[in-house]
Protein backbone atom coordinates (compact mmCIF):
# COMPACT_ATOMS: atom_id res chain seq x y z
CA UNK A 1 0.00 0.00 0.00
CA UNK A 2 1.00 3.71 -1.20
CA UNK A 3 1.77 5.54 1.85
CA UNK A 4 -0.16 8.83 0.87
CA UNK A 5 -2.96 5.92 0.50
CA UNK A 6 -3.08 5.44 4.28
CA UNK A 7 -4.55 8.68 5.52
CA UNK A 8 -7.66 10.36 3.99
CA UNK A 9 -9.30 13.61 5.53
CA UNK A 10 -12.78 13.52 4.22
CA UNK A 11 -16.57 12.31 5.47
CA UNK A 12 -16.27 8.22 5.41
CA UNK A 13 -18.67 6.49 3.56
CA UNK A 14 -19.61 4.23 5.68
CA UNK A 15 -22.00 1.92 4.06
CA UNK A 16 -19.21 1.51 0.95
CA UNK A 17 -16.56 1.03 3.32
CA UNK A 18 -18.23 -1.65 5.64
CA UNK A 19 -18.53 -3.41 2.12
CA UNK A 20 -15.40 -4.39 1.65
CA UNK A 21 -13.33 -4.06 4.53
CA UNK A 22 -13.15 -4.02 8.42
CA UNK A 23 -14.03 -0.71 9.71
CA UNK A 24 -13.60 0.61 13.07
CA UNK A 25 -13.94 3.49 15.43
CA UNK A 26 -10.84 3.34 17.52
CA UNK A 27 -11.74 6.08 20.26
CA UNK A 28 -14.95 6.29 21.69
CA UNK A 29 -16.20 7.59 25.42
CA UNK A 30 -19.11 5.63 27.68
CA UNK A 31 -20.65 6.90 30.92
CA UNK A 32 -17.80 5.14 32.78
CA UNK A 33 -15.83 8.27 32.28
CA UNK A 34 -16.97 11.18 30.34
CA UNK A 35 -19.00 10.28 27.78
CA UNK A 36 -22.86 10.78 27.95
CA UNK A 37 -24.06 7.16 26.84
CA UNK A 38 -24.96 3.85 27.84
CA UNK A 39 -22.98 1.00 26.17
CA UNK A 40 -26.03 -0.42 25.04
CA UNK A 41 -26.95 2.36 22.96
CA UNK A 42 -23.43 2.13 22.10
CA UNK A 43 -23.47 -0.88 20.91
CA UNK A 44 -27.06 -0.46 19.26
CA UNK A 45 -25.22 2.79 17.04
CA UNK A 46 -22.54 1.02 16.17
CA UNK A 47 -24.83 -1.91 14.68
CA UNK A 48 -26.73 0.99 12.72
CA UNK A 49 -23.56 2.13 11.40
CA UNK A 50 -22.01 -1.48 10.49
CA UNK A 51 -18.96 -0.66 12.06
CA UNK A 52 -16.90 -1.97 15.00
CA UNK A 53 -16.27 -0.27 18.10
CA UNK A 54 -13.33 0.56 21.20
CA UNK A 55 -14.85 2.09 24.23
CA UNK A 56 -11.75 3.53 25.27
CA UNK A 57 -12.35 4.98 28.92
CA UNK A 58 -10.31 7.20 31.03
CA UNK A 59 -8.66 5.34 33.61
CA UNK A 60 -11.33 2.81 33.41
CA UNK A 61 -12.61 -0.12 32.04
CA UNK A 62 -16.34 -1.18 32.84
CA UNK A 63 -17.69 0.59 29.35
CA UNK A 64 -15.04 -1.98 27.49
CA UNK A 65 -15.90 -5.40 29.44
CA UNK A 66 -19.20 -4.92 29.01
CA UNK A 67 -19.14 -4.15 25.39
CA UNK A 68 -17.05 -7.42 24.87
CA UNK A 69 -20.32 -9.17 26.05
CA UNK A 70 -21.95 -8.54 22.47
CA UNK A 71 -20.70 -10.85 20.52
CA UNK A 72 -22.52 -9.40 17.14
CA UNK A 73 -20.24 -6.85 16.44
CA UNK A 74 -16.49 -6.30 16.28
CA UNK A 75 -15.40 -5.44 19.79
CA UNK A 76 -11.65 -3.79 20.44
CA UNK A 77 -10.76 -3.95 24.19
CA UNK A 78 -9.06 -0.34 24.99
CA UNK A 79 -8.39 2.44 27.91
CA UNK A 80 -7.08 5.11 27.60
CA UNK A 81 -4.50 6.27 30.62
CA UNK A 82 -3.78 9.33 31.92
CA UNK A 83 0.24 9.80 32.88
CA UNK A 84 1.48 12.13 35.50
CA UNK A 85 2.31 14.33 33.52
CA UNK A 86 -1.25 14.98 32.21
CA UNK A 87 -0.78 13.26 28.64
CA UNK A 88 -2.67 10.24 27.58
CA UNK A 89 -2.25 6.95 26.07
CA UNK A 90 -4.16 4.47 24.03
CA UNK A 91 -3.56 0.67 25.05
CA UNK A 92 -5.77 -2.00 22.86
CA UNK A 93 -5.54 -5.39 23.99
CA UNK A 94 -6.55 -8.83 21.93
CA UNK A 95 -8.68 -10.13 24.30
CA UNK A 96 -10.72 -8.57 27.61
CA UNK A 97 -8.84 -10.68 29.87
CA UNK A 98 -5.89 -9.13 29.15
CA UNK A 99 -6.77 -5.52 29.38
CA UNK A 100 -8.44 -6.06 32.86
CA UNK A 101 -5.43 -8.03 34.53
CA UNK A 102 -3.78 -5.17 33.10
CA UNK A 103 -5.80 -2.48 34.53
CA UNK A 104 -6.33 -4.24 37.96
CA UNK A 105 -2.43 -4.86 37.91
CA UNK A 106 -1.01 -1.38 35.93
CA UNK A 107 -3.43 1.03 36.56
CA UNK A 108 -5.94 0.92 39.30
CA UNK A 109 -3.08 0.69 42.72
CA UNK A 110 -1.62 4.21 40.53
CA UNK A 111 -5.14 6.43 40.26
CA UNK A 112 -5.99 9.23 42.02
CA UNK A 113 -9.44 10.17 43.54
CA UNK A 114 -11.53 10.19 40.24
CA UNK A 115 -11.26 8.35 36.65
CA UNK A 116 -10.35 11.39 35.25
CA UNK A 117 -7.38 12.76 37.50
CA UNK A 118 -3.69 11.34 36.54
CA UNK A 119 -2.07 8.18 37.45
CA UNK A 120 0.94 8.66 40.02
CA UNK A 121 3.10 6.38 37.02
CA UNK A 122 4.97 8.56 34.73
CA UNK A 123 4.28 8.22 31.20
CA UNK A 124 7.48 6.15 30.55
CA UNK A 125 6.37 3.72 33.56
CA UNK A 126 2.71 3.13 32.23
CA UNK A 127 4.56 2.42 28.44
CA UNK A 128 7.15 0.19 30.13
CA UNK A 129 4.34 -1.91 32.18
CA UNK A 130 1.67 -2.00 28.76
CA UNK A 131 4.58 -3.73 27.17
CA UNK A 132 4.71 -6.56 29.48
CA UNK A 133 1.68 -7.56 27.60
CA UNK A 134 0.41 -8.75 23.87
CA UNK A 135 -0.76 -5.08 23.23
CA UNK A 136 -0.82 -2.23 20.71
CA UNK A 137 -0.05 1.36 22.31
CA UNK A 138 -0.06 4.45 20.83
CA UNK A 139 -0.39 8.11 21.52
CA UNK A 140 -4.27 9.75 21.03
CA UNK A 141 -3.88 13.09 19.32
CA UNK A 142 -0.47 13.82 19.91
CA UNK A 143 -0.93 17.72 19.01
CA UNK A 144 -4.03 19.16 20.74
CA UNK A 145 -4.68 22.22 22.35
CA UNK A 146 -4.31 21.14 25.90
CA UNK A 147 -1.87 19.10 27.57
CA UNK A 148 -3.46 15.79 26.82
CA UNK A 149 -1.40 15.10 23.75
CA UNK A 150 1.96 13.82 24.40
CA UNK A 151 3.63 16.71 21.89
CA UNK A 152 3.28 19.36 24.31
CA UNK A 153 5.39 22.19 26.30
CA UNK A 154 5.39 20.88 29.92
CA UNK A 155 7.57 17.72 28.41
CA UNK A 156 10.71 18.20 26.77
CA UNK A 157 11.62 17.67 22.64
CA UNK A 158 14.06 15.01 23.88
CA UNK A 159 11.55 13.37 26.50
CA UNK A 160 8.71 13.31 23.61
CA UNK A 161 11.06 12.01 21.11
CA UNK A 162 12.24 8.97 23.54
CA UNK A 163 8.96 8.08 24.81
CA UNK A 164 7.47 8.30 20.76
CA UNK A 165 9.95 5.26 20.19
CA UNK A 166 8.61 3.34 22.90
CA UNK A 167 5.18 3.25 21.31
CA UNK A 168 3.65 1.61 18.13
CA UNK A 169 2.29 4.78 16.58
CA UNK A 170 -0.09 7.23 16.83
CA UNK A 171 -3.81 8.64 16.52
CA UNK A 172 -3.46 10.85 13.58
CA UNK A 173 -7.17 11.48 12.91
CA UNK A 174 -9.34 12.84 15.76
CA UNK A 175 -12.41 14.12 15.05
CA UNK A 176 -12.91 15.56 18.67
CA UNK A 177 -9.38 17.84 17.24
CA UNK A 178 -9.31 20.20 15.45
CA UNK A 179 -7.95 20.28 11.60
CA UNK A 180 -4.61 22.17 12.17
CA UNK A 181 -3.90 19.78 14.57
CA UNK A 182 -4.58 16.55 13.02
CA UNK A 183 -2.62 17.66 10.17
CA UNK A 184 -0.05 18.04 12.41
CA UNK A 185 -0.58 14.37 13.87
CA UNK A 186 -0.72 12.83 10.63
CA UNK A 187 3.34 13.97 9.69
CA UNK A 188 4.46 12.89 13.38
CA UNK A 189 2.63 9.24 11.95
CA UNK A 190 4.31 9.34 8.32
CA UNK A 191 7.62 10.72 9.92
CA UNK A 192 7.71 8.08 12.69
CA UNK A 193 6.85 5.24 10.59
CA UNK A 194 5.04 3.48 12.45
CA UNK A 195 1.25 2.37 13.02
CA UNK A 196 -1.30 4.92 12.28
CA UNK A 197 -4.93 4.88 13.37
CA UNK A 198 -8.12 7.23 13.62
CA UNK A 199 -11.44 7.82 16.54
CA UNK A 200 -13.83 10.44 16.99
CA UNK A 201 -12.92 10.49 20.45
CA UNK A 202 -16.86 10.57 20.48
CA UNK A 203 -18.77 11.46 23.54
CA UNK A 204 -22.23 11.55 22.30
CA UNK A 205 -23.49 8.93 19.66
CA UNK A 206 -23.51 11.56 16.75
CA UNK A 207 -19.63 11.91 16.72
CA UNK A 208 -19.63 7.74 16.08
CA UNK A 209 -17.89 6.99 12.77
CA UNK A 210 -16.40 10.94 12.32
CA UNK A 211 -13.00 9.20 12.10
CA UNK A 212 -12.50 5.48 11.51
CA UNK A 213 -9.91 2.74 10.94
CA UNK A 214 -10.44 0.35 8.39
CA UNK A 215 -8.68 -3.11 6.96
CA UNK A 216 -8.70 -5.65 4.30
CA UNK A 217 -8.90 -8.00 7.30
CA UNK A 218 -11.02 -10.38 8.23
CA UNK A 219 -14.01 -9.04 11.02
CA UNK A 220 -11.69 -9.96 14.14
CA UNK A 221 -9.64 -8.51 16.65
CA UNK A 222 -6.62 -10.58 15.98
CA UNK A 223 -6.66 -9.72 12.04
CA UNK A 224 -7.59 -6.13 12.42
CA UNK A 225 -5.01 -5.38 15.19
CA UNK A 226 -2.37 -7.20 13.11
CA UNK A 227 -3.58 -5.04 10.29
CA UNK A 228 -2.46 -1.77 12.48
CA UNK A 229 0.62 -3.15 13.48
CA UNK A 230 2.13 -3.77 10.08
CA UNK A 231 1.04 -0.92 8.32
CA UNK A 232 -2.10 -2.34 6.01
CA UNK A 233 -4.83 -0.18 7.72
CA UNK A 234 -6.14 2.81 6.99
CA UNK A 235 -7.47 5.79 8.36
CA UNK A 236 -10.26 8.34 7.00
CA UNK A 237 -12.04 10.95 8.78
CA UNK A 238 -13.17 14.62 9.47
CA UNK A 239 -13.36 16.44 12.20
CA UNK A 240 -17.13 17.14 13.99
CA UNK A 241 -18.62 20.39 13.37
CA UNK A 242 -18.26 23.17 15.07
CA UNK A 243 -21.44 23.56 17.46
CA UNK A 244 -21.12 19.46 17.61
CA UNK A 245 -18.10 20.02 19.33
CA UNK A 246 -19.14 22.81 21.43
CA UNK A 247 -21.84 20.71 22.50
CA UNK A 248 -19.93 17.75 23.29
CA UNK A 249 -17.39 19.60 25.41
CA UNK A 250 -20.35 21.01 27.33
CA UNK A 251 -20.87 17.19 28.49
CA UNK A 252 -17.41 16.73 29.02
CA UNK A 253 -17.34 20.04 31.57
CA UNK A 254 -20.01 18.80 33.64
CA UNK A 255 -18.36 15.12 33.66
CA UNK A 256 -15.38 16.83 34.64
CA UNK A 257 -16.71 18.88 37.76
CA UNK A 258 -18.28 15.59 38.98
CA UNK A 259 -15.25 13.16 38.24
CA UNK A 260 -12.47 15.63 39.09
CA UNK A 261 -12.34 19.04 39.17
CA UNK A 262 -8.68 19.29 38.10
CA UNK A 263 -9.01 18.47 34.62
CA UNK A 264 -11.96 21.47 34.25
CA UNK A 265 -9.14 23.79 33.43
CA UNK A 266 -8.23 21.67 30.47
CA UNK A 267 -11.91 21.64 28.90
CA UNK A 268 -12.02 24.96 29.15
CA UNK A 269 -9.15 25.86 27.15
CA UNK A 270 -10.01 23.16 24.76
CA UNK A 271 -13.21 24.97 24.49
CA UNK A 272 -11.38 28.54 24.09
CA UNK A 273 -9.00 27.36 21.63
CA UNK A 274 -12.14 26.21 19.66
CA UNK A 275 -14.19 29.27 19.66
CA UNK A 276 -10.33 31.00 18.63
CA UNK A 277 -9.87 28.74 15.79
CA UNK A 278 -13.54 29.58 14.60
CA UNK A 279 -13.13 33.41 14.80
CA UNK A 280 -9.72 33.46 13.23
CA UNK A 281 -11.56 31.59 10.38
CA UNK A 282 -14.32 33.93 9.83
CA UNK A 283 -11.63 36.61 10.38
CA UNK A 284 -10.10 35.81 7.71
CA UNK A 285 -12.55 35.22 5.29
CA UNK A 286 -14.26 38.55 6.12
CA UNK A 287 -10.59 39.92 5.20
CA UNK A 288 -10.37 38.05 1.83
CA UNK A 289 -13.61 39.32 0.60
CA UNK A 290 -12.86 43.04 1.45
CA UNK A 291 -9.38 42.92 -0.31
CA UNK A 292 -10.09 40.50 -3.22
CA UNK A 293 -8.45 42.09 -6.06
CA UNK A 294 -11.15 43.68 -8.60
CA UNK A 295 -11.59 42.39 -11.80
Amino acid sequence: MEPFHRVAFEKPNLSELTANHTVVDMHFHSRFSDGLNRVRSIVNRARKLGIGIAITDHNAIEGAVRLAEYADILTIPGIEVTSHEGAHLLVYFYDIETLVQFYETDVRPFMGKGVMTSLTLDMHGIIRRARQYNSLILFPHPHSAVYTGICNPMISRDAQERLLRMVDGVEVINAGNLKKWNLQCAVLGFNLGKCMTGGSDGHNLFQMGKAVTYADCPSNRADFLDSIKNGTSRVIGKETAFLQKMTSNGFKIKSSIKNSPDVMGKNMRFSYAVINSRSKQVRDTVRRKIFRPAG
